[in-house]
């Protein structure tokens, strides 16, 4: 059987890092940021050491290959890395779900001339680049995110599919020297938040202990919205079930009006407890009114294409009926 592209561009460049991981005794990961620095310069590392540089596989050429297939390659070495080795919650967003996200980013920014995009919880930037990709009339787009390993991935995996997206090292929760965007797209991290002091600043912090940053990342991302923009949301399903849930609901009625919730497949997950959600929400402003009837729907399995197609159908027949430009 035929490789395809993505194949046969992932097999060299997972080659290149399983080598650096055994000559270096660096994480599979941080051996996959050398590979993609390698393939992005044509070179590798001038601090890497001469004998090791003699011992290892030739570096892959992605001139040849779509941006499509560097991204779905870089994303398989990525889940390899992830394998074991992160937490639950940091997981790279499923390819199927992203895409998704993408669609409904497409259905909400439909007629805009220019939009500013933002992701505040952007991990390996896999959830982004793919929503980037759907999106007609991009002005600029943004990116967050605390970790070091992570945020090195994303650039890399930005420059590779030849993106201009403008990272911040940070802390997401902490203030921004950014204006405000005509859309939000973020798989939402879930936990708690052990800054205390930078909860403080939220009206969503927590009466007493740590406040859940599913909810801070919320009320931040509403923050740096336009009014009238959008946000698209992969959130958990509990989210309105917590102990904190009414604070939340209060907040969200009177911050944005709710374009609707989509349930996912529970097939795309592996266990029960992870299952999630996608909310798609409004920032209130002058000029917005709250549609009619909220988007709910139960999202079959991406693998059922006849199920998929009539979900799709319903969505694209919902979004001429009620959003208005």
């Amino acid at each position: 059987m035929d490789q395809s592209n993505v194949e046969l561009l992932y097999e060299p460049i997972d080659k290149l890092t399983e080598s650096l991981q055994q000559s270096t005794n660096q994480t599979y990961l941080d051996s996959l940021i050398t590979t993609m620095e390698a393939v992005f310069n044509a070179s590798l590392p001038e601090e890497l050491d001469e004998s090791i540089k003699q011992n290892l596989p030739a570096i892959p050429d992605a001139s040849a290959y779509e941006i499509e297939d560097i991204r779905k390659a870089v994303q398989m070495a990525t889940l390899k890395g992830m394998k074991g080795a992160t937490q639950e919650q940091h997981l790279m967003t499923p390819e199927a779900i992203a895409l998704f996200v993408g669609y409904l980013a497409s259905k909400v920014t439909e007629g805009r001339e220019h939009i500013r995009l933002f992701d505040p919880a952007s991990g390996t930037g896999n959830l982004l680049t793919t929503v980037t990709e759907q999106l007609e009339k991009l002005e600029a787009v943004f990116a967050s995110e605390v970790d070091p390993t992570l945020i090195r991935l994303a650039a890399l995996n930005a420059n590779l599919q030849q993106k201009e997206i403008e990272f911040f090292h940070q802390d997401s929760l902490g203030p921004f020297l950014l204006d405000p965007v005509d859309l939000v797209v973020s798989d939402l991290p879930v936990g708690y938040y052990p800054d205390d002091i930078q909860a403080d600043d939220f009206e969503l912090k927590a009466d007493e202990g740590h406040s859940y940053s599913h909810h801070l990342f919320i009320e931040q991302s509403i923050k740096y919205t336009k009014a009238g923009g959008y946000l698209i949301f992969v959130i958990p399903e509990f989210l309105f079930d917590s102990d904190q849930s009414d604070k939340l609901h209060a907040y969200l009625q009177e911050q944005v009006h709710i374009v609707g919730v989509l349930q996912l497949p529970e097939t795309v997950f592996k266990s029960e407890k992870n299952h999630k959600s996608i909310m798609i929400l409004q920032k209130k402003g002058p000029d917005t009114t709250a549609v009619k009837q909220p988007l709910l729907a139960q999202v079959p399995s991406f693998k059922n294409t006849r199920a998929m197609s009539d979900i799709l159908s319903q969505i694209n027949s919902w979004f001429s009926e009620n959003m208005t430009k």
